[in-house]
């Protein structure tokens, strides 16, 4: 008989397998390059429709033609700066929290200390810094408390600085971050499933039908020796709930609501600023994600081109 083989179940990637201890992941911003200004930004996701677009991408056998696409359309309410956060050698060693908040802010999120630090005091003395931005989520009609996340910038130390200045206490757009036809990652999290077994978890067959103490299950969790269960052996566990990056979405269509996208199953009316991107993202109706530049763009994607004509 040909020597049977069985790869392993389940990436080792992940790992360990257990439920994220925050819905807004933390991000490396120094690795990401491209960008206007901010380097990321806060959405919600409304759920999902079907789009009839008009297909301009060169050489492509449809171009000119219309055709079909799944759309995933997320709602982006405005953010506000929250407080700069100045950094050396990788290490924070400063921040100053902003002068203009939100007075409901307050009663939702607990403030640090007044601090009679500036902005202008820590020039020179840092190499690099990035923003902690809350956003006005209020203005969705999802929840009260606003989601806070840090965010990095492009740009020299002067330009962040520069830019900082300017948009402190302003309500910053995602219009004014992406365009139309660009490629973004998607941060988030997956749907939570709770305890699942190892069928379904890590995808190992059944056992026959007569196997003894039950079919989804593994047949041996190991040898006598070394007499201990390794990581390796696929059980039963929290399924769910996992950070994961979606990379290279095409956005398709981005705007003011002005009342265009009503009665999202799930979800209701979008109210704030929204954006459309090709396919599906992870997590449930209302699950904040994190929209960034894209790590690591790929041609293919970079050449679609979409026109919206409506959504279905």
């Amino acid at each position: 008989m040909p020597t049977s083989k069985s790869p392993r179940k389940g990436s080792l990637q992940f790992w360990p397998r257990k439920r994220a201890a925050k819905f807004l992941p933390s991000i490396n911003w120094k690795a990401i390059k491209t960008g206007k200004t901010l380097k990321g930004f806060i959405a919600y996701k409304a759920g999902m429709a079907s789009a009839l677009v008009k297909d301009d991408t060169e050489h492509s056998m449809t171009k000119g033609k219309q055709k079909i696409i799944p759309v995933t359309i997320l709602e982006c309410p405005q953010m506000k700066i929250f407080s700069v956060r100045f950094y050396k050698n990788g290490k924070v060693f400063g921040e100053v929290l902003s002068e203009n908040l939100d007075k409901e802010l307050k009663k939702k999120v607990k403030l640090p200390k007044d601090s009679k630090k500036k902005l202008d005091s820590f020039e020179g003395e840092f190499d690099d810094l990035r923003i902690i931005v809350y956003s006005l989520v209020k203005k969705a009609g999802i929840k009260k408390t606003p989601d806070m996340i840090e965010i990095g910038l492009t740009g020299s130390y002067e330009e962040k600085l520069a830019y900082i200045k300017e948009n402190l206490g302003k309500e910053i757009s995602i219009l004014d971050i992406f365009d139309k036809d660009q490629l973004i990652d998607v941060r988030g999290l997956t749907k939570g499933k709770g305890l699942q077994g190892p069928v379904k978890r890590f995808g190992i067959k059944l056992k026959r039908a007569k196997s003894e103490k039950g079919r989804r299950r593994p047949g041996t969790i190991g040898p006598w020796h070394p007499a201990r269960v390794i990581f390796r052996v696929p059980m039963a566990g929290q399924l769910g709930m996992f950070t994961r990056t979606h990379y290279n979405h095409k956005i398709v269509d981005l705007g003011k609501p002005e009342g265009k996208i009503k009665n999202i199953k799930n979800y209701g009316d979008i109210k704030a600023d929204y954006i459309i991107i090709q396919g599906s993202v992870q997590g449930a109706a209302k699950r904040q994600v994190v929209l960034t530049q894209p790590l690591r763009p790929t041609k293919k994607q970079s050449k679609k081109e979409y026109k919206l004509v409506e959504l279905r």
